[in-house]
């Protein structure tokens, strides 16, 4: 089975929560990291999403280290939404 992972940057204006995420999120860049897989028997090449995570900064008292969490995409998308209207207020 053919794998490939993706790598996109995230960019919150304001603080963020993101459902699954038990601490408000500081305004900031995130690195977002999405697996997928490779459809088999299509006569083309097609991906499907199986895992995505963002990487935080640690919980307290662990400010000085990384996280990455598991996120739904959807998820991620409403806390992009919520971010771009309140930017729009």
């Amino acid at each position: 089975m053919t794998m490939r992972t993706r790598r996109e940057t995230v960019i919150f204006k304001h603080p963020a929560r993101i459902k699954g995420i038990e601490r408000l999120l500081p305004a900031g860049a995130y690195e977002v990291v999405t697996d997928e897989e490779m459809i088999e028997g299509l006569s083309f090449p097609s991906f499907r999403r199986i895992a995505t995570m963002i990487m935080v900064p640690g919980a307290p008292p662990h400010h000085h280290s990384m996280e990455m969490l598991a996120i739904s995409s959807i998820d991620l998308a409403d806390a992009q939404h919520h971010d771009a209207v309140a930017s729009n207020v």
